[in-house]
C-alpha cells in the first residue's frame, strides 16, 4: 500500500459525496419552485425527491458487488457520466412531461451518487482499518458540507436574485468535475476479503436470506411505484422473490447473520429519518417560519453535522462510547429534537430544537457503516454497499414519500375541519397514496398562491385558513417522524445488550466468525 496515496483518495471520496450533497440541498430548496410551476402535490414532490434516493440503491448495490472485480476507477468514470446525463434529463423538464423528466433526472443523479459510495465506503474502510468509525465519519462530513454549500447557493440565487431553478441545480456539476480530476490516475487497494480470494458467494453468506428479504421488499416497492403497467404489485413481488431465490442460490441458501439483518432494518430507519427528513425539513421550517429562515436553519443543522463528524474518534476513545453506544445516544437526541421542532414558534426555538436533532442524526450513517465493516470484514464491499443501498432506498420509498403523504394528510384534515368550503376549493384533484394508505391533500399551486398573498398582505377570505392548515400539517408530520428514531433507540439498546452478553463490542478479524 506504499504506492497508494491514502490522503488523496480520502479527499477525492470526500469531494465526490460533497457533489451529491450540493445537488441534494439545491433540489430541496427548489421544491416550492416545482410546486408553483407545475402544480405538484406534496406526494408528487415526495416521489420526485424519493427518486433522488431510489436510484442510489441500484448504484451502490450493483457497484458494491462488482467493485472488487472491475476496480474503483471504472466505477468513478461511470458515475461521472451519469452525473452529466442527469443534468440533461432534468433540464428537459417542461409541460405535461415535467414530472417524468424530473423523476428520472433525479433517479440518474442518485444512481451516480450510489456508484460513488460503492467506491468510497469500502475504499476508506480498507485504507483505514484501524479507525473505521473516525475516517468514515470524516468521509461523510462531506455530505453536510455539500448541503451547506447547496443551501447557501439556493438562498442567494433563489431568494435574493430569483435565478431560474435550472441554473441553480447545474452548480453541482462543479464539484463533479473536481472529484473526477482528484480520482484521475490514482492507484487503489483491494478489500481484505478480495485479498483473501473470497468469491461473491462467500462475501454474501452473512447477508443470506434474511438480508435478502430486506433488500427484496424495498425493491418490490420500488418496482410497483414506477407507473409501468406490466409492473403491478403482484408482478413486482414475483420479481423480488426471484431475486431472493438468486441470493439464496449464490449463498447456498444461507439464512445469514441475524445481527446483520437487524442492522439492515435499523439502517432502513436511518435512511427514512435522516435523509427523508433532510429532504423536507427546509420546506417545512420555511413554511412554519419564513423561507429565508428555513434555509438558515438548514445551513445551521448541516454545519453542526459537518463539525461533529470530525470528532467521532474523540467520542469513541475519550468518552468511552462504543459505535453502538453512539448510535443509541444519537437516536434519543433525534427523537427529542424532532418533537421539540414540531412545537417551534420562533427562530431561536427552532435553532435549539433542530440543533438537538442535528447532533442526533450526525453519526447515524457513517457509524452504521463502520459497525458493518468492523463486524463483517469478510463481506468485503458487499455488506456496506447493501446497507447504504437499503438506507437510500428506504429514504426514497418510505421517508420522503411518507413525509409528503403525512403533510398532505394532516394539512388536508386541518383545513377540512377549519373551513370545509375552502377545502373543497383548494384540495388536490387527485388523492395521494402511500403504501396501503390514501388521503387528499392541498393543491400545490393554490397553496403557493395563498401563501404568496398572505406574505404580501393581500390575503383574500380563506387564505389564512389555508396557510394555518399547511403549518399544522407540518407540525404533525414532525411529531410522526419522531417515532422513527424512538424505534431505532430500542433496536440499538437491544444490540448493546447483545454485545454486553458476549464480552463487549470489538472489531472482528477476517479469520473469525461474528
Amino acid at each position: 500500500m506504499s504506492e497508494i496515496n491514502r490522503s488523496r483518495l480520502l479527499w477525492a471520496g470526500f469531494m465526490a459525496i460533497l457533489a451529491a450533497g450540493v445537488g441534494f440541498a439545491i433540489r430541496g430548496g427548489i421544491f416550492d419552485n416545482w410546486a408553483g410551476e407545475y402544480g405538484f402535490t406534496g406526494a408528487q414532490l415526495g416521489a420526485i425527491g424519493g427518486a433522488g434516493f431510489s436510484g442510489f440503491c441500484f448504484g451502490i448495490i450493483i457497484g458494491g458487488v462488482v467493485v472488487d472485480k472491475i476496480g474503483y476507477g471504472k466505477l468513478v468514470l461511470l458515475a461521472l457520466a451519469c452525473h452529466v446525463l442527469s443534468a440533461f434529463v432534468t433540464f428537459a423538464a417542461g409541460g405535461d412531461s415535467a414530472y417524468a423528466f424530473l423523476f428520472w433526472g433525479m433517479f440518474i443523479f442518485a444512481y451516480a451518487n450510489g456508484t460513488l459510495e460503492a467506491v468510497a465506503n469500502p475504499l476508506i474502510a480498507t485504507l483505514y482499518p484501524e479507525s473505521r468509525t473516525h475516517y468514515l465519519n470524516i468521509l461523510h462530513a462531506s455530505w453536510p458540507a455539500g448541503m451547506i454549500i447547496g443551501a447557501v447557493i439556493g438562498w442567494v440565487l433563489d431568494d435574493k436574485f430569483g435565478v431560474p431553478w435550472k441554473y441553480q441545480l447545474a452548480i453541482y456539476l462543479v464539484p463533479t468535475v473536481i472529484y473526477g480530476i482528484m480520482f484521475l490516475g490514482q492507484k487503489y487497494p483491494k478489500s481484505e476479503a478480495s485479498e483473501k480470494g473470497l468469491g461473491l458467494g462467500d462475501m454474501m453468506k452473512d447477508v443470506g436470506i434474511l438480508g435478502g428479504l430486506v433488500i427484496c421488499y424495498l425493491l418490490s416497492l420500488f418496482l410497483s411505484t414506477l407507473g409501468v403497467s406490466f409492473l403491478s404489485p403482484t408482478v413486482s413481488y414475483i420479481v423480488a422473490f426471484i431475486i431472493l431465490v438468486a441470493i439464496g442460490y449464490i449463498t447456498k441458501f444461507s439464512m445469514g447473520s441475524i445481527l446483520l439483518f437487524i442492522l439492515f432494518v435499523a439502517h432502513a430507519l436511518v435512511g427514512a429519518v435522516e435523509l427523508g427528513t433532510d429532504g423536507w425539513v427546509q420546506n417545512i421550517t420555511g413554511n412554519i417560519l419564513t423561507s429565508e429562515q428555513g434555509k438558515i436553519l438548514f445551513v445551521w443543522t448541516s454545519t453542526i453535522m459537518f463539525a461533529l463528524r470530525f470528532s467521532a474518534e474523540f467520542i469513541e476513545t475519550r468518552l468511552k462510547l462504543s459505535p453502538v453506544g453512539i448510535l443509541l445516544v444519537c437516536s434519543i437526541l433525534a427523537f427529542i429534537g424532532l418533537n421539540m421542532a414540531a412545537g417551534m414558534t420562533s427562530f431561536l426555538g427552532a435553532m435549539l430544537a433542530l440543533g438537538i436533532y442535528a447532533v442526533g442524526k450526525t453519526f447515524f450513517w457513517p457509524t452504521m457503516l463502520a459497525v458493518a465493516g468492523d463486524r463483517y470484514p469478510h463481506t468485503g464491499a458487499v455488506a456496506m454497499s447493501i446497507m447504504g443501498g437499503i438506507g437510500m432506498l428506504s429514504a426514497g420509498l418510505l421517508g420522503s414519500p411518507g413525509l409528503g403523504f403525512a403533510k398532505d394528510h394532516y394539512s388536508g384534515r386541518a383545513l377540512e375541519e377549519a373551513n370545509p368550503a375552502i377545502y373543497q376549493v383548494v384540495k388536490a384533484d387527485a388523492p395521494s397514496s402511500f403504501l396501503w394508505l390514501g388521503t387528499t391533500g392541498l393543491d400545490g399551486t393554490k397553496l403557493s398562491e395563498a401563501q404568496g398573498r398572505v406574505t404580501e398582505g393581500k390575503a383574500i377570505p380563506g387564505d389564512n385558513d389555508i396557510v394555518a392548515a399547511s403549518i399544522e400539517g407540518d407540525r404533525k408530520t414532525l411529531r410522526a417522524d419522531a417515532y422513527i428514531p424512538l424505534t431505532m433507540a430500542v433496536i440499538y439498546l437491544g444490540i448493546m445488550l447483545y454485545f454486553k452478553s458476549i464480552g463487549g463490542y470489538r472489531r472482528v478479524a477476517i479469520e473469525e466468525t461474528s
